[in-house]
């Protein structure tokens, strides 16, 4: 990757992750850790990745993101109002009524959402519906999913992980966003989950590490998954909750506690971006 790509991409993120900030102040509510974590993955795939038209978001063509650790919604609608599918101005009536901007995603009020997620453990099953769809029709599009390490607790997660290797989904590649952290405290704590690669792989994934904000490390996984063929590909992203703001990162306590007009303020701050309005 170039170091002009690289530049964009990073600026792409920041833009990103001041959008969520915004969001979640204006509506006093949301999940800014774990949508600042997936930050820098939600804008590789939308920035350099995905194949999509803004224009013409039900394109049969197309690739699909699937968001299954559906809280993380602020970083997904950040990145489809940035690729044009609706007005920046519409990301600040999140969760607020009339708004198409649901607490998490809803496909039948949001352009550019694949699945309605949110009850964790089902995305990944349904971009498994997906994949397998493409398979049948011939068609040559991707489909990527996103969840969460909190999410790999539930049950749902390891029937599609034998779903997918069966029916060999190598038109599949999911990322796990590996911050360590849940709602209720550190992963490991709550229900460790290691070993974590060791696991996927004996459910028959290519498994990829990386580091979750390293867009070199982030794109060059997505380009092995797309070059591997016969298993659907699991890219285990290392990252930080909280990503980008420094009181938040690494705090379990911004899990799902949206910012204060001055907590605002000041992560807007960090992130080089224009003050939240009075």
């Amino acid at each position: 990757m170039d170091e002009e790509t690289r530049k964009y991409l990073e600026e792409k993120a920041r833009t990103l992750r001041r959008h969520i900030i915004r969001m979640l102040a204006e509506a006093g509510s949301g999940h800014p850790g774990g949508s600042l974590s997936a930050a820098d993955i939600v804008t590789a795939l939308y920035f350099r990745v995905l194949r999509l038209d803004p224009r013409n978001p039900a394109w049969p063509e197309r690739d699909r993101f699937v968001l299954s650790k559906g809280h993380a919604a602020p970083a997904l609608y950040a990145a489809l109002a940035e690729r044009g599918f609706f007005p920046v101005e519409d990301l600040w009536g999140l969760r607020k009524l009339s708004s198409h901007l649901q607490g998490h995603p809803d496909m039948r009020k949001t352009p550019g959402v694949e699945a309605s997620t949110g009850s964790l453990g089902q995305g990944l099953a349904m971009a498994n519906g997906m994949a397998l769809a493409g398979k049948l029709d011939r068609k040559d599009y991707r489909v990527y999913a996103l969840i969460g390490d909190g999410e790999m607790e539930e049950g749902e997660i390891w029937e599609a992980a034998m779903a997918a290797s069966h029916y060999r989904l190598d038109n599949l590649t999911v990322f796990l966003d590996y911050n360590g952290l849940q709602i209720d405290g550190p992963t490991s704590q709550v229900m460790s989950t290691e070993p974590v690669e060791e696991k996927w792989r004996s459910f028959r994934w290519n498994v990829i590490p990386i580091d979750g904000h390293d867009f070199g490390q982030i794109l060059t996984a997505i380009e092995q998954a797309r070059e591997h063929l016969g298993q659907p590909t699991m890219i285990v992203a290392r990252t930080i909750k909280g990503k980008g703001v420094s009181f938040m990162e690494n705090a379990v306590g911004w899990h799902g506690n949206a910012p204060t007009r001055e907590q605002a303020q000041k992560a807007l701050a960090e992130l080089g971006g224009e003050p939240v309005s009075e």
